[in-house]
């Protein structure tokens, strides 16, 4: 895997710091991609953010309008709809009593084995993981782990 950076081209439309990349990615203007790992074959759309120290595997699909946080690792041929969120901290707070946090978190991982796929609009909450296989329908929130083989749909998600 190569390590480059590339800054801001065409007028802060691309950021790329620090980022292992596998051979064959694709990505489309407006993505912020920085200290992750990108596997082999990967294409990310447009407007998506991937953050330090997430891993993607190969053959993986993101689309437009996701958010990857610090903490998620996500394997082999996984699909991932348009604006699919991720978390990483359990108990997030802006402020204590008015003042900013900029301390007190907990970064809980998250993994999404190979083979799955996640529907546009869906919410992963932290410290799950999604197994082989499964299927998360569009907009579910997801806040426990996922069988393998199986389809969640809902808030929260449930077995369909």
């Amino acid at each position: 895997m190569e390590s480059f950076t590339l800054e801001s081209i065409s007028r802060d439309t691309i950021l790329i710091n620090n980022v292992k990349m596998g051979k064959n990615i694709k990505y489309f203007s407006f993505v912020n991609l920085y200290g992750c790992t990108i596997g082999d074959d990967t294409k990310i759309g447009t407007f998506v953010e991937i953050q330090k120290n997430a891993i993607i595997g190969k053959r993986c699909k993101i689309s437009s309008h996701t958010f990857i946080c610090e903490g998620v690792h996500i394997g082999n041929d996984v699909f991932i709809g348009h604006g699919v969120i991720f978390t990483n901290d359990k108990n997030p707070r802006a402020s204590i009593n008015g003042q900013p946090i900029t301390d007190q978190w907990t970064l809980a991982e998250t993994y999404i084995e190979d083979n799955v796929s996640i529907g546009s609009n869906a919410t992963i909450l932290c410290g799950i993981r999604i197994h082989q296989g499964a299927v998360i329908g569009a907009g579910a929130v997801v806040t426990k782990d996922v069988p393998a083989g199986v389809t969640v749909v809902g808030n929260p998600a449930h077995i369909l």
